[in-house]
């Protein structure tokens, strides 16, 4: 890790690679992933993602890189996420959209890569993995991704099974993984940024952090509510599934976890859980209406500015940090 303190910068192998400015990267989320939210991250010299699945169709797709190219012309990224069902979204026409957009990054979720690899290499674009465990790095890392989002306990949405908080699992990953890492997971300031490049990590990912932006596309209630929560306020559901995922701690979600202790199946909570439910929370404003995505650090949160004062601030921060950990002495 290089710092260049004339430009207020940090320079580390993901940025280079990658051909950012700061080692920040939005993360690709359901809803939220959009325009005006991921141009607004590159132009500020991060990493925005445009979350692929978000929009109804490949064309939409295609209509919203465009919103957000007009913004920019920095390095943009789509996340699409491989999502393990029976009818599958048409990944073929989506890979198709992101090639001919000029895309030059990808983030993928989920499902095993492999499968959508060739086409991406084809065309010189950059695959960042996320995952939960060092074994899904590895596997990620040997199939040809560019570099691997790992995502700790504190994450929001999908944490994985094992419980490995970042402090243990970032360090984990770097010491065996030769592709830059992203630290995810409990990202909101500079100090997180400092520890994760201390940590062996190349960068941070942030989902939480952004959603709480002007450039945010999710109702301000929902801002305030995020401001105004600690870290106590998640819930884990579907931990009798197999199928963890951290969502913020409401009444839904609290009925969702006592059907499931009780012994209740998916099709019990189908109707708590589904996504058009948790969409309207976004958009309408009310936290009671469904489940919806949040992290542990939204404790971590207290206000809601632009992205273009927020990542400098970090990076200002994170440069402050590691100048006084190197200032340390017996």
């Amino acid at each position: 890790m290089r710092k260049n303190m004339s430009g207020n910068r940090l320079s580390t192998p993901f940025t280079t690679a990658f051909g950012i400015e700061h080692p920040i990267v939005q993360g690709g989320m359901q809803w939220v992933g959009r325009a005006e939210l991921a141009a607004s991250v590159s132009q500020a010299g991060g990493l925005g993602m445009i979350t692929a699945l978000t929009q109804p169709n490949p064309r939409a797709l295609a209509d919203e890189i465009k919103k957000a190219q007009a913004i920019t012309d920095k390095p943009l990224g789509v996340n699409l996420t491989i999502l393990p069902t029976i009818t599958p979204p048409p990944y073929d026409e989506f890979r198709a959209v992101i090639v001919d957009s000029g895309i030059k990054i990808v983030e993928t979720a989920g499902a095993n890569p492999e499968p959508h690899m060739a086409q991406f290499k084809e065309h010189g674009i950059k695959v960042i993995h996320k995952c939960t465990s060092v074994a899904h790095a590895l596997k990620a890392q040997a199939v040809g991704v560019d570099s691997v989002s790992i995502d700790g306990f504190e994450c929001a949405g999908h944490p994985g099974e094992k419980d490995v908080p970042g402090l243990v699992l970032i360090p984990a990953a770097t010491r065996r993984l030769d592709i830059p890492v992203i630290a995810s997971g409990g990202f909101a300031d500079g100090r997180g940024l400092a520890a994760a490049l201390v940590l062996g990590a190349h960068g941070v990912n942030m989902g939480t952090r952004f959603m709480c932006t002007l450039e945010s596309p999710i109702h301000h209630a929902i801002k305030e509510r995020i401001v105004s929560s600690s870290e106590d306020d998640t819930e884990l559901i579907f931990r009798q599934l197999s199928n963890t995922s951290r969502v913020h701690k409401n009444s839904v979600s609290g009925e969702v976890v006592d059907i499931l202790s009780n012994g209740g199946a998916f099709e019990d909570v189908r109707h708590l859980v589904n996504g058009a439910r948790g969409r309207t929370v976004y958009e309408n404003g009310d936290p009671e209406a469904g489940v919806w995505s949040v992290g542990m650090v939204q404790g971590l949160i207290d206000d809601i500015p632009s992205v273009g004062d927020l990542i400098p601030r970090i990076v200002a921060e994170a440069i402050q940090a590691l100048d006084r950990a190197g200032n340390v002495s017996e």
